[in-house]
């Protein structure tokens, strides 16, 4: 049985399952479908087109659906779809897709923390962290496990590799790619996420393999097109291939990184 407040706002035209709780002054519009298990929380807004699954707690006056801040958008039908098991902060915002029938997509286990926002047709994995004020612009992808922290900034159309890290008040304009923590404005590799790695239970030989990746990719002399021939030469592994193939197929290109000897000369003392 469903909990609905008697002050919650409720579309008559809407699919909903069972054991869902729906607070006071949640308002639900025409359209919404809902899964199962879902706790929405007091002044929660869900938007036509948008599509809940099961076991999503949806916090105090989070915007799901909402229409796109794209001066294109022409009112068209869009969607935004949402998985199982996620945490929607207070006051996030999530817009549905710009063009006539594009879907704003996230996956399971998500923790996106207050006031963080989701722009139109990003799609989103699984069990990825966004800390509070992050924010992704149109169309950008992120990879399962990726971890945003807080008050960063991410240009349309940029992908976010698996278990990849963005340090705080970071501003992106470039692929990240998998297994690498980059920072700055604008960001930059800096290395590679190990101790995620260690979380979701790589080994030290996979560990190892990807360190040597980065370092081809990264701290040799070599380009882009260079260290990819020379990785896939020399370094065997799913891993290794989804690092590669996700540095292949990058369409802005992926960040940079350090240049070793400047920064040696910054830090050197007079």
């Amino acid at each position: 049985m469903n909990k609905i407040h008697p002050q919650a706002i409720v579309s008559s035209d809407i699919q909903i399952g069972q054991d869902n709780t729906i607070a006071a002054n949640a308002i639900i519009e025409e359209g919404v479908k809902i899964g199962s298990g879902n706790h929405i929380r007091a002044g929660a807004y869900l938007c036509k087109g948008t599509t809940l699954g099961d076991n999503n707690d949806i916090h105090m006056h989070a915007i799901i659906g909402h229409i796109p801040q794209d001066l294109a958008f022409e009112d068209k039908e869009t969607f935004t779809v949402i998985g199982n098991n996620n945490q929607i902060r207070e006051f996030v915002t999530i817009h549905r897709g710009t063009k006539p029938g594009s879907t704003t997509i996230i996956g399971n286990n998500n923790y996106v923390m207050a006031n963080a926002h989701i722009a139109h047709n990003c799609e989103l994995g699984n069990n990825i962290i966004m800390v509070n004020q992050a924010s992704l612009t149109g169309y950008c992808i992120v990879e399962d496990n990726a971890f945003l922290s807080g008050i960063t900034g991410f240009h349309q159309f940029t992908r976010l590799g698996k278990l990849s890290l963005v340090s705080a008040l970071s501003a992106v304009n470039k692929d990240v790619p998998p297994y690498v923590i980059c920072g700055g404005r604008p960001a930059m590799a800096q290395g590679i996420n190990v101790v995620g790695l260690r979380r979701a239970g790589f080994n030290a030989k996979t560990r190892e393999s990807i360190k040597q990746a980065f370092k081809l990719l990264y701290r040799s002399n070599l380009n882009v097109s260079q260290a990819l021939e020379k990785i896939k030469a020399t370094l065997k592994g799913p891993e290794i291939d989804h690092f590669v193939s996700f540095v292949e197929a990058s369409k802005r290109g992926i960040v940079d990184g350090f240049n070793q000897e400047l920064d040696t000369l910054k830090t050197k003392k007079i």
